[in-house]
């Protein structure tokens, strides 16, 4: 892992930002129909597909709606196509509110992509890793057999990773009740944005053994959150550890205070995170009238902007031209005895003349007259 973050922009509190793979077919035409139900049943307040160059394989979505009725988030789903194992389609989500997101919220992924409870078909495409094969967000990812696999799996899922790696270990064998995931307890807004991984009883010594080059360990019994890739100055692991994790079903406070401190600290937005904010700021299509008034107005200053510095400009352009016809004049103005017999463009004191010359335009008052300098040069 590296050690530095300072060359990454932070991770903004007003963003919430999610990536995996759609693992089925038409991915485009599953976003359409769930942003139709969601404007139709009035979630959201609109959606729209941008337009990409004929030869792009991407499909862009964008999507609006209102926090709480009033605080506006705007959201942007690009689909990626993947030839490269794991295939399927690749999905970045980022969404960003007017004011720091708040836990409670709906999950944007859940505006894009169907969840089974609102009556739409969900069959678990979505849900899947961008980059590591077999994890799942939604699902209780139990690790490897393999000390080297599992080493690989929590190396892999660490690295620049969009989400929230969770690793919990099961202190004995749970019941069916202890088998079920604990994101599901989590509130909506951190929900899809945590990948659990999970160790079994007797696999205590292998994970922390797997978890050494990150810098963490996990409690017997406990949990332990990955560090962030690059991890931020002064990252310390003890604060995202939690000595017990109960799995009965009862709500994981002490675990949801770990999660909270973790995603509002400042940490490291990954690159291609950074580039998908930048996108949803930059080419940001589906504007409200009052949006696009303001545009205009920001447009309009600009271009005022642009042409008062080039105004300026030609003023300065129009100002240097008259100096040096000015110079010009007052060079040919001097005396034919004034100057050498030698050819003057190889002559230093022609040079110097010319030269006293441009310093009485440079600095008007300070120089002598043109029939003053001739006299001195005589």
């Amino acid at each position: 892992m590296s050690n530095s973050a300072t060359d990454r922009a932070a991770f903004p509190q007003t963003l919430w930002a999610a990536r995996g793979r759609h693992i089925g077919p038409a991915p485009a035409d599953v976003v359409r129909r769930t942003l139709r139900r969601h404007k139709d049943s009035g979630d959201i307040d609109d959606f729209a597909e941008p337009p990409v160059p004929e030869d792009s394989p991407l499909r862009v979505f964008e999507a609006r709606w209102r926090a709480e009725g009033t605080v506006t988030v705007r959201a942007r789903l690009t689909l990626v196509p993947r030839e490269s194992k794991p295939q399927g389609h690749e999905w970045r989500l980022v969404a960003e509110a007017e004011r720091p997101w708040d836990e409670a919220w709906p999950s944007p992924a859940t505006q894009f992509w169907p969840e089974g409870a609102s009556g739409a078909p969900d069959d678990g495409s979505w849900d899947h890793h961008a980059t590591v094969a077999g994890l799942r967000f939604r699902q209780v990812n139990a690790l490897p057999a393999d000390d080297k696999e599992m080493r690989r799996r929590l190396r892999d899922a660490a690295r620049e990773a969009w989400c929230v790696n969770l690793v919990v270990h099961e202190a004995m064998t749970p019941d069916e009740e202890g088998k079920l995931p604990l994101v599901r307890l989590l509130p909506p807004g951190l929900r899809h944005r945590v990948v659990e991984h999970r160790a079994a009883p007797h696999q205590l010594r292998a994970v922390n053994w797997a978890l050494k080059d990150l810098g963490v360990e996990v409690p017997r019994g406990g949990a332990v959150l990955l560090p962030p890739d690059p991890a931020p100055k002064g990252y310390d692991g003890r604060e995202h550890r939690v000595r017990s994790v109960f799995l009965d079903g009862s709500e994981p406070a002490e675990l949801l205070d770990a999660l909270r401190h973790f995603v509002a600290q400042s940490r490291p937005l990954p690159p291609d995170a950074e580039e998908a904010l930048t996108d949803l700021r930059d080419n940001w299509t589906l504007m409200t009238v009052q949006e696009v008034l303001e545009r205009e107005r920001q447009r309009v200053a600009m271009y005022e902007e642009a042409l008062e510095a080039m105004t300026k400009s030609r003023d300065l352009y129009k100002q240097a031209a008259e100096q040096a016809l000015e110079a010009l004049a007052a060079y040919r103005d001097v005396p034919a005895d004034a100057l050498p017999r030698q050819r003057p463009a190889r002559t230093p004191a022609a040079l110097q003349q010319l030269t006293r010359t441009f310093e009485r335009l440079r600095f008007p008052g300070r120089g002598k007259t043109g029939s003053e300098d001739a006299v001195d040069g005589t």
